[in-house]
């Protein structure tokens, strides 16, 4: 196997991998796409394309679609949405039954004058074929033959709709079956979706009382993968909002790293692609960059947190297969190097940085930030983190004057993952290495223990203090082997439990409660981040802090659900003060990694085997 082949094999069939509508889904290899849009007669507008999480728009005519995301089976054999827009309220199933498809649209709200159902067919990426309407049905004319599409319902015809290809129109009073292959009737299809819909209650029940946790989890990936025809890869971009407003995709460093382990939960092909194709967009420096956009933006000045290597471990610890491991290690083991060479200090502990580039293309990201300050802050992943407000950037060293706890530690664990790996596939002339960066990360995170405090702190490299502005990343000391069962304790005793600084009902908080930022609550200003509280669940795994890892555990089931029982989201961060999600217009309503909570939670019940154990 290589991942050439099995990339072959994962683009066939039908996936909801139109990155403009989740009502999309098109057929691969050809791209056939059929897309259901709707038109209500009450002012006239039309849904052409429907997204989760829209934020409303002063300059759109029609009010913002809500879409409330239901299942999305990773094989995508069955996915349920539902939708309100303009006082409608409809729910769009899907099911698969071998090469065919069955779409089944219900009115669950309705208004005076029925809305009009609109399935769209064409041929998506600029894939050659043509569609044709032809006795009630759609016809698909591909090089590789012929699809037609059924549909049952009253025809409607209304020309002023917004289509560029042939369609079939629908009142929408009663349910509307969609089919493919053969039609099928309004019964028929719900019994098959039916079907389909118990088989995939039965396998997320698997998961016991994290049967909710894990279906959402696989719908929050589900929903997010799109297919990305330009480099003819599938992948799981952080949200389809912020793919649409970076050119069609947007990749983020460890944001893809963490969608490849969630989704070896349950589809080793999409685990596989986001893992090696956010390993594609290396450098010719050999580090993966803070991000890629389908503009051709990448951020050559700066990587981000270094979490291929443990996410790869963790794939591999579930599907066993060595080939992977052979066809990314080199690159890692590159990346591991760089990192050595480009961010770490005489002492052995590492600080952020971004090096001199030519600025191509004018994005903010990297006028504002190349080589300074800013961009430094952004390779660490937590952008405006108080805990970088007032660092000194050094032009020299290109880093930034401060010795880094979070990275030091995630250093530590980069390297130990890579020795593991290494020894999966017999890489032996590369473990002496390995070991002695790590020792040498080691050695230099130890710099970093006050012992009056009992904590490591990030220290200044200018001044040599240590800098007092704390947050989670704080706590990635934990993957250090030298941290004693009683610092452990001290550590945790001290500052975990300390709700001055992180603990409380909604945690774990960005940056300390008794940080003047705190009370911001913007962004990575004070605000709960799941890739914090699993990162920090991972550097417990270790360690003989239990207790914490089961109330870690607890909390991000807790600030997860609060948002996903009301409203469907998986928000990309939540307050630290209530809980929500939905209270600050910078957090994302559908991101995938907030689902990273639901990983502690099913990790700490058993339903994760070995999170972060070594390998048997």
């Amino acid at each position: 196997m290589n991942y050439r082949d099995m990339k072959s094999r994962y683009l066939q069939g039908w996936h909801t991998w139109n990155v403009r509508s989740v009502l999309s889904h098109v057929h691969m290899p050809d791209g056939f796409a059929i897309n259901a849009a709707f038109k209500e007669y009450s002012a006239g507008h039309y849904l052409k394309e429907t997204l989760v999480g829209r934020f409303p728009d002063e300059y759109r005519r029609a009010p913002a679609e809500v879409a409330r995301p239901g299942a999305h089976a990773f094989d995508d054999s069955y996915t349920d949405m539902r939708v309100d827009w303009c006082g409608l309220t409809l729910r769009v199933q899907s099911c698969l039954g071998g090469d065919e498809l069955t779409l089944l649209i219900t009115p669950k709200k309705k208004k005076i004058r029925p809305a009009m159902l609109v399935i769209e067919g064409g041929f998506l990426w600029n894939k050659p074929g043509w569609v044709e309407a032809r006795g009630g049905t759609l016809v698909a004319h591909a090089p590789a033959g012929e699809r037609t599409v059924y549909a049952t319902g009253k025809p409607a015809f209304d020309p002023n709709i917004p289509t560029q290809t042939a369609c079939l129109c629908m009142t929408l009073d009663e349910p509307v079956a969609v089919s493919t292959g053969v039609p099928r009737t309004v019964e028929e299809a719900r019994a098959l979706i039916d079907s389909k819909k118990a088989a995939h209650d039965h396998a997320c029940a698997a998961y016991g009382d994290m049967a909710g946790m894990y279906e959402a989890m696989q719908a929050a990936l589900g929903w997010d993968t799109v297919y990305d025809a330009l480099h003819e890869r599938v992948i799981s971009p952080v949200s389809r909002l912020w793919s649409i407003t970076s050119g069609g995709y947007v990749l983020f460093c460890w944001d893809n790293f963490f969608a490849g382990f969630m989704a070896s939960l349950g589809s080793r092909e999409l685990a596989y692609s986001n893992i090696r194709e956010i390993m594609n967009e290396k450098t010719d420096a050999g580090f993966v960059p803070n991000f890629a956009y389908a503009t051709g933006q990448r951020s050559a000045d700066r990587s981000q947190p270094p979490v291929g290597s443990a996410m790869l471990l963790e794939v591999y610890r579930i599907h066993r297969e060595k080939w992977i491991v052979e066809d990314m290690f080199d690159d890692l083991l590159n990346w591991n190097r760089w990192f050595a060479e480009n961010r770490m200090n005489a002492s052995g502990a590492l600080c952020w940085g971004s090096d001199p580039i030519p600025v191509r293309y004018g994005n903010r990201w990297e006028t504002d930030g190349v080589h300074g300050r800013f961009g430094a802050s952004l390779e660490s992943g937590l952008d405006n983190s108080p805990m970088y407000d007032d660092i000194p950037f050094n032009p020299d060293t290109n880093r930034l004057e401060l010795e880094d706890v979070g990275l030091t530690g995630l250093y530590i664990l980069d390297c130990r993952a890579l020795i593991e790996l290494a020894g999966v596939i017999g890489r032996g002339d590369v473990t002496h290495e390995l070991q002695a960066r790590m020792d040498a990360a080691r050695r230099g995170l130890e710099t970093l223990w006050d012992e009056e405090n009992g904590f490591y702190y990030n220290r200044r490299t200018d001044t040599g203090e240590f800098s007092r502005r704390i947050s989670p990343t704080n706590f990635y000391a934990l993957f250090s082997p030298d941290v004693s069962p009683e610092r452990q304790r001290r550590i945790a005793d001290a500052h975990y439990y300390n709700p001055d600084e992180f603990y409380g009902d909604w945690m774990l908080p960005s940056i300390a409660r008794n940080d003047p930022a705190f009370a911001d609550q913007n962004y990575w200003r004070g605000r709960v981040w799941a890739p914090l509280n699993f990162l920090v669940y991972l550097a417990l795994a270790r360690t003989q802090l239990g207790d914490v890892r089961r109330d870690l555990a607890k909390k991000s089931a807790a600030i997860f659900m609060k948002e996903w029982n009301v409203h469907r989201h998986v928000h990309e961060n939540y307050s630290a003060i209530t809980g929500e999600g939905c209270d600050h217009g910078n957090s994302d309503k559908f991101y995938h990694w907030g689902a990273l909570l639901c990983a502690v939670a099913m990790a700490e019940a058993g339903y994760i085997r070995d999170l972060g154990q070594p390998l048997d």
